[in-house]
Order: structure tokens, then sequence, then C-alpha cells
């Protein structure tokens, strides 16, 4: 790995675990065991930075969801091992950085946005009207309506105002809004096969 992509990588960490603001290009350099003149040298400034981490963020991101999809046999699985592969990733993060990248980084917001749409809620839209065709999900939903409804029970998961890291378990918080979403897409098909995912997913259930 390249000086620039160990910045990118060690960068993405620390922002994850303590939010982008609290972290300085001094603190990024002590963590790399480089001198911050280094760090200039592949990026103008802490917003180029924080743009760059976002752009190898996002691209990571899609393929991950592109990996999921190709290598799961139904849609009810494809929305099972994409949960999973979020919560594992999201457990340590700082519920500040989606607030940080939105008031402080404006250009690395929009990316997120534009991601947002084109990749999160679109494929999940896809994967719903897949369901729909399984028979494993009900056909009066509005995969659109879901699809938008699910990227914003993520989001509305790491606001700390309305879950408090000090009152609720993150992790519960993700299991229950994942498990009440998915419980009122699937049909009667579709609930036969949750469960045998669920028996085999410990991890699908809150304890």
């Amino acid at each position: 790995m390249d000086i620039r992509a160990k910045i990118i990588q060690v960068s993405h960490d620390l922002y994850t675990r303590f939010g982008i603001r609290s972290i300085t290009m001094d603190d990024v350099a002590k963590n790399l065991s480089i001198s911050k003149k280094t760090i200039y040298q592949y990026f103008k400034d802490k917003n180029d930075l924080v743009v760059s981490v976002s752009k190898v963020h996002l691209d990571q991101e899609r393929q991950e969801i592109y990996d999921i999809k190709t290598n799961t046999s139904n849609a009810i699985e494809t929305l099972i091992e994409e949960s999973l592969c979020m919560r594992r990733k999201m457990s340590d993060l700082n519920p500040s950085l989606i607030y940080d990248l939105q008031k402080y980084h404006h250009e690395a917001w929009n990316l997120y946005l534009e991601s947002k749409e084109e990749v999160y809620v679109r494929s999940l839209e896809e994967t719903l009207i897949s369901g729909i065709e399984e028979g494993y999900f009900r056909k009066d939903i509005n995969p659109r309506i879901l699809a938008i409804l699910r990227v914003e029970q993520i989001e509305m998961a790491l606001n700390n105002q309305l879950y408090n890291r000090q009152m609720f378990d993150f992790k519960d918080v993700l299991i229950q809004l994942f498990d009440h979403f998915l419980n009122g897409l699937v049909s009667e098909k579709g609930r036969k096969l949750l469960k045998k995912y669920q028996q085999a997913h410990v991890e699908l259930t809150a304890k």
C-alpha cells in the first residue's frame, strides 16, 4: 500500500471512531508516524483529505453491495447479508461523523448524497423488486417508498438525539429497525424462509 492510500485508510479509521471535526492533520500524522508535511504532499488541506476518504469509502461500499447481490440467492438473503455487513462496519461508528460531514465538509457531503440515491436507494429498490418477483415480499409494497425509508432508518439510527448511545445499545437499535423493516416486507412464503435465516444467524435477533 502506498503512502497516499495509507493516509486515507488511517484517516478513515480515525474519523469513524472519533468523528471528523475532532481529528486534526497532526493526529493523522502521529498515527502514521510521519510528518504533517508529508500529508500535505498528497492533500492540500483537511477538506481535500476528507473528500478523498469519502470517495474511497463510497467506492468500497458500492463494490461491497455489488458483491453481496452477486453472491446471494434471493432478496431476503441479500438484505440480511447487507444488514450484517453494515452492522459490523458501523459498530464503532461515532454518531457525530454524519453531522460533521454535513456541517463542515460540503463537497464530501454532496458525494454522500449522490451515492445515497445512486447506490443505496436504487440498489435497495432493485432488491425489493426482485423480492416481489420471487414471491418473498408482498405484492402491494411500493419498492421506491420503502427503499427510501430503509436508508433513512439507517441515518436515523445514527442520530444521537433520537437514540442516545448512553441510553440505547447501538447494535440493538440497528437490529430492531431492520427486524421491523424486514418483517413488514415478507409474504407468507417469505416469512418461512426468513425464519430459516434467523435460526442460522443468531445475530439477527436482539438479546
